[in-house]
Parts: structure tokens; C-alpha cells; sequence
């Protein structure tokens, strides 16, 4: 916990107890609780994984927790609901509420199920907390893709160069980057605005919102804005920037469509790309993937286009050209740019950050 003036050992210390299949590597709740209470201002001092069938070590973990810190999250299937909840009763001498939170004294655990909604949400744990160490975190999130980590380093050295009250955390997803300038109800409004502005000074390149919305979003309001259309081609990305985009409501009105053109037949017979390109510089080249963006273009009923080739991998094709080899083509009446990446990863990782890429050079070329 970010908490400076409680000086008990325990009493500013958390900690998240995970209980789950031995045989489950599936992080991804544990995963979500670290992302959204680090944006609330709440950091975990340690992070336990236990098997569910194992009474002793739960037990363990859950009295090692009582002993050294003041609030756990316990993060459980549904099915171990009773036992838990009695168990922890019984040494705390607390009941947990309705929603599932035990308050004795300074401890507070938190009860939360992988496999079945909630009742109690991640902003009824901020809420809880907020009240008993008596400041309310707020953050201020800043929205960039692409952006190297030294860079990030150094925005984030030069935020903190402003203030030793505020907390940052950064949260990266196949290249799109989520920072959190986390502050108290004690911040002045000068010091947060003088963070940011140390923040967007160095990643502005790479910023396309100073808010809390989705890349697909903020290029949506865009679109929406120029009152433009937008069509894309993709070949090694497998209609998955469409489906990015059709799951932003309203799309309808700016999307005109997408073409999954994955093989050289299709590039030739639906976007006009040459078949000497083809031969020449092969599907994987920049001539390609200009050629499937002025495709749409002159075939399409947009304004801007999107067109990806890549080697996604696990294997390159037979010209030897290196996985994680993408191009990235955009589009507009007046020009076609295209962009080279090498990117790194295993196929998801290649594929996701092409799109994010993508995504964002569209909204570069609009803004």
C-alpha cells in the first residue's frame, strides 16, 4: 500500500493468495486483480499460489497472511467458497459480509471467485480501503502505443522528478501502454498536471489519449470526426484488426469493409495487386502492401485504408525472410505510406502488436 504514515509493520502491507488448479497456468484473473488495484492507487507487497487441494498449504498461506499483513485478497474457485470463508472466520473471529469482505479490527480479507461473478467488485475493495486508511486514490491515464521502454523509463523518472506523493504504473499489452499517474485527494491539481505534462514530453509521438479509452475507440471519434470511411486489407493479421473494430458499437457508420486476403490469388483478384509485384518482391514486401492499400482505395468507398503483410511465424516461408518481417500500409487520397517492423514474439505476440501498430498509424494519419 502506498500508505507513508502508518508505521506498524503490517499495517500498510497487502498481499494476494491465489488458490488453483496445480495444473492451471492460466493467470489471467490474478493478472487483472494486480492491473486494476495498482491503477487504484493499491500494490500488493506479495503475490502467493497454492494448490486447492491442498488443505496444509492453505492453511498455511492464509494464517502466514493474518501474521504479516493487514489485508489479503483471496482469490479462489466458487466450489471452496463455505470452507474458506469459515476457516478465516474462525481466525479472525469475523464474519465476512454479504459481499465478501471481513473487517477485524485494522485486517481486512477480501474474497473473490475465478470461475463465477462477483458480487464484490474491484472498486468495492478501492472503496473499502479508501475509507479505512482515509485518502482516495484517483488516476490519471495516459494511452500510447509502440512507445520503447527507455522512453517509458524516462517519462516516468521525469513524472516522478515532480512529486514523491504520486505512484505511476504501466500496464503493456502487445505494444499498447497504459500508464496511471495515481494521486490522492491531497494532490494538488498542479502537481498532477505538471506530471503529465513531463510524461506526454516525452512519449507524445506515441500518445493517442490522455483519458481512459481503447484504441479502437479513440480512432472511431476520429473517423467520426473527419467524416471519413475506412476500409482494410489484411493477410497476415487474419481479420483480426476487423474484429477489433467491429466490436467498437457504431462502427457501422465509418467501417465500409474488410478483406481477409490471405492468399496471393486474393491480393491479385480482390485489390489489384500486380502479379509481377508478387514475383518480384514477394507477399511479404512494401510494393505488396502498398498495392493492397491503393487497392481499396480505388475499388472501395473509403478514405483511408489499412493493409498488413507479414511472417507471423513459427516458420518463415520459403524466401527466407525473417519472422516478425511486417508491413504496414495506410492509406488516404492523397498518399500511401507504408512502415517496417521486425517484431518479436510468438505468433499471438506478432500479430497483436502488427494490429495495435496498425490501429495507430491510422489514427496518426487522421490526427
Amino acid at each position: 500500500m502506498s500508505i507513508n504514515s502508518l508505521t506498524d509493520k503490517k499495517t500498510n502491507k497487502s498481499c494476494l493468495l491465489v488458490f488453483r488448479n496445480r495444473r492451471d497456468n492460466d493467470f489471467v484473473n490474478t493478472t487483472e486483480i494486480l492491473n486494476v488495484m495498482s491503477g487504484f492507487g493499491y500494490f500488493f507487497d506479495n503475490v502467493s499460489f497454492s494448490a486447492y487441494n491442498d488443505s496444509e498449504e492453505i492453511v498455511r498461506a492464509i494464517k502466514e497472511g493474518k501474521e504479516n499483513y493487514a489485508n489479503i485478497v483471496i482469490c479462489c474457485p466458487k466450489d471452496m467458497e463455505g470452507a474458506v470463508k469459515k476457516f478465516v472466520g474462525t481466525l479472525y473471529g469475523k464474519p465476512f459480509d454479504e459481499l465478501g469482505v471481513l473487517k477485524a479490527g485494522v485486517e481486512s480479507v477480501f474474497l473473490l471467485y475465478t470461475d463465477k461473478e462477483n458480487k464484490l467488485q474491484f472498486k468495492d475493495v478501492k472503496r473499502v480501503l479508501d475509507a479505512k486508511y482515509g485518502v482516495k486514490y484517483e488516476n490519471a491515464c495516459i494511452k500510447a502505443v509502440g512507445a520503447p521502454a527507455s522512453k517509458i523509463n524516462a517519462a516516468i523518472k521525469a513524472a516522478k522528478s515532480v512529486s514523491t506523493e504520486l505512484d505511476f504504473n504501466v500496464i503493456e499489452k502487445y505494444g499498447d501502454v497504459r500508464i496511471d499517474v495515481i494521486y490522492t485527494n491531497k494532490t494538488s491539481k498542479m502537481t498532477l498536471d505538471e506530471a503529465t505534462r513531463a510524461i506526454v514530453g516525452i512519449l507524445n509521438e506515441y500518445i493517442y489519449a490522455i483519458e481512459d479509452i481503447s484504441l479502437t475507440q479513440r480512432l472511431f471519434q476520429l473517423l467520426k470526426l473527419r467524416r471519413m470511411s475506412m476500409s482494410v486489407a489484411e493477410s497476415f493479421t487474419g481479420g483480426g484488426l476487423s474484429k477489433s473494430l467491429v466490436e467498437v458499437p457504431g462502427i457501422s457508420s465509418v467501417f465500409y469493409e474488410g478483406l481477409n486476403t490471405y492468399s496471393n490469388e486474393a491480393k491479385i483478384k480482390r485489390l489489384g495487386v500486380q502479379e509481377i509485384t508478387l514475383k518480384q518482391y514477394g507477399a511479404v514486401s512494401p510494393q505488396t502492401a502498398y498495392e493492397m492499400a491503393e487497392g481499396l482505395l480505388n475499388t472501395g468507398k473509403c478514405d483511408i485504408s489499412i493493409a498488413t503483410t507479414g511472417i507471423a511465424g513459427p516458420n518463415s516461408d520459403n524466401t527466407k525472410k525473417p519472422v516478425g518481417l511486417s508491413y504496414i500500409a495506410i492509406g488516404s487520397r492523397d498518399t500511401v505510406s507504408v512502415y517496417k517492423y521486425n517484431l518479436k514474439g510468438d505468433r499471438e505476440n506478432i500479430t497483436r502488436t502488427a494490429i495495435n501498430l496498425a490501429l495507430f498509424l491510422a489514427f496518426k494519419t487522421l490526427k
